[in-house]
């Protein structure tokens, strides 16, 4: 039986009564986050890469060993120039670039309590390994950088957002960004309280393009030896409210999106 002939025989139900509604906050109240994604785009009341990342609360993760806030050794967040859009090069005594590719990250930041609406004025701190996967502040041969972290404001639109690079894969984990969120830029600066702390996944696709590169050496090795099922972070559920939808291409760069809400 055809899609075409299944709605015909069992009417129009579901869809008909969706179709009055005609709205996602009435979706989310009856189906909750992913249901109400996978009916609107069937019903074509939203677009494929809002169906393919589903609003739903982030789930808390750990921050790892390399925080750089002051919980596990060296603290980045009350330096200044760590309040910046652009994370790439180390700020202070040195200006070290981190080469890649070249990554846009847009982090929006919603309430769940109020129809996942956009939060304004928070602050996310984010940051993530460099192309060879190590961490500064901490990996040897960049224990002096600081590059790829920084704080950003979310707007009114809820999004705070970073250019960086596409971080490489090391051993024994998934590609990810880690992201701690705070009640404001003054809140994060002085060392919290901390609203949220999680990690950002990539798709596999990307990814592979990307590590591709010589400029990701043993990336490719690593991501072929994981999955998001046996990562140690994100197998519980499969990075369902965390996998970031990315666009681009190697050559031009890429843009990562993602909703989270709290």
């Amino acid at each position: 039986m055809t899609q075409h002939d299944e709605h015909h025989q069992h009417g129009e139900g579901l869809h008909e009564d969706l179709a009055r509604l005609a709205s996602r906050r009435d979706a989310l109240k009856i189906f909750g986050a992913g249901g109400a994604a996978a009916v609107l785009a069937t019903l074509g009341l939203t677009n494929a890469a809002e169906a393919k990342t589903p609003t739903g609360v982030v789930p808390g993760e750990t921050a790892g060993p390399y925080p750089g806030d002051g919980s596990n050794g060296p603290d980045v967040l009350d330096d200044t120039g760590i309040v910046r859009h652009d994370i790439r090069r180390s700020f202070g005594s040195s200006r070290t670039l981190a080469i890649g590719v070249p990554l846009r990250v847009n982090l929006t930041v919603t309430d769940a309590s109020k129809d996942y609406a956009p939060l304004s004025g928070l602050a996310v701190y984010l940051w993530h390994c460099d192309r060879l996967g190590r961490y500064s502040m901490y990996s040897s041969g960049v224990a002096d950088e600081n590059y790829l972290r920084g704080i950003a404001k979310t707007g009114s639109d809820g999004q705070a957002w970073f250019r960086t690079i596409y971080p490489g894969c090391y051993s024994g984990r998934w590609p990810h960004i880690h992201f701690e969120v705070y009640a404001s830029v003054s809140k994060a600066i002085a060392n919290g309280p901390i609203v949220k702390t999680s990690q950002i996944a990539l798709p596999a696709a990307a990814s592979k393009k990307v590590y591709a590169s010589s400029r990701y050496p043993g990336s490719a090795r690593n991501l072929a030896s994981t999955s998001l099922s046996s990562d140690n972070v994100f197998s519980d559920d499969r990075a369902i409210h965390q996998l970031a939808t990315v666009t681009g291409s190697v050559k031009q760069g890429y843009v990562a999106n993602l909703t989270i809400a709290l």
